[in-house]
């Protein structure tokens, strides 16, 4: 498997439109990375300036440009701003997998918003990727992130002790799959 980004895919549902984020974003970015309760399990410590948020999206146009991932904005179709973001990083070619990741600004929280991005992203990487195997890492305490991949499909697989030092820490992570065939029953 080889993963060529040569076009971004913008992705459309009912309410949301996925699409690649630009400078322009940043401040939205800012916005809602500068959250306590969003970056409470992102890894970073919440974004304090604009540069912060430039050089996130700076990170996610290099795993675009060098076909390790893609993250996607999502907005929602009436509003037009990026209030959160989704995509794959860690794409392993020859095993044919990858990591999902997300967040979302608070003000959208508890409202479907994350399932129906994931959900489509999700679709778009089995079909249009062939992954085989798409994972998810998340931290014991972050249930709401367990039941939105729970509800998706994936299956808890194990925890990975110490797995990660973020922010003067190490942190356990859950690790979480699905599988092309476990997806293709969902369908």
């Amino acid at each position: 498997m080889s993963i060529e980004i040569h076009t971004f895919p913008n992705l459309e549902t009912d309410r949301l439109v996925l699409r690649k984020i630009t400078k322009d974003d940043a401040s939205n970015i800012l916005s809602y990375l500068s959250d306590n309760e969003v970056m409470k399990y992102y890894g970073l410590e919440p974004f304090k300036s604009i540069n912060e948020a430039l050089d996130e999206i700076s990170w996610y146009q290099s795993l675009e440009k060098n076909n390790k991932g893609l993250r996607w904005g999502i907005t929602l179709k009436e509003e037009g701003i990026v209030i959160g973001s989704c995509g794959f990083h860690n794409f392993v070619s020859q095993h044919f997998r990858t990591e999902i990741g997300f967040e979302l600004s608070r003000d959208y929280w508890g409202k479907g918003i994350a399932g129906e991005a994931l959900k489509t992203i999700i679709a778009y990487g089995f079909q249009q990727f062939g992954f085989q195997r798409i994972e998810a890492l998340i931290e014991p305490p972050n249930l709401s992130s367990q039941r939105l991949v729970e509800k998706q499909g994936f299956i808890r697989e194990g925890l990975l002790r110490k797995y990660e030092y973020t922010r003067g820490k190490f942190d356990d992570l859950y690790m979480y799959s699905l599988l092309r065939e476990d997806f293709s029953k969902l369908e």
